[in-house]
């Protein structure tokens, strides 16, 4: 996906609460939950401590790092770090 061609912001939703939040392409999926009052948990913001893991219900992120804290299966299987997962579409993220 060319994002630099893609919107600004994508909307994102949290599965359990319903609650929608927007998803800003060029930051943290966990930035922008927090910035629209989503408490999500969260502890070292670099992706190797997985506290804020969750998993994609639909939609589709990209990673800025190499290989966030996730193992092959878990990606596999829809599973993200949001502190350090960007959005490229509307998305629906739930809490694992």
């Amino acid at each position: 996906m060319d994002i630099t061609k893609a919107p600004a912001f994508f909307t994102g939703h949290t599965e359990a609460d319903s609650q929608q939040f927007d998803a800003w392409r060029e930051q943290s999926l966990l930035t922008s939950m927090e910035q629209g009052g989503i408490d999500w948990p969260s502890s070292c913001r670099n992706g190797t401590c997985r506290t804020c893991i969750g998993q994609l219900v639909n939609g589709e992120v990209r990673y800025e790092i190499e290989w966030p804290g996730l193992s092959a299966e878990e990606k596999s299987a829809g599973y993200v770090l949001p502190c350090v997962a960007f959005p490229c579409s509307d998305l629906t993220l739930a809490k694992c």
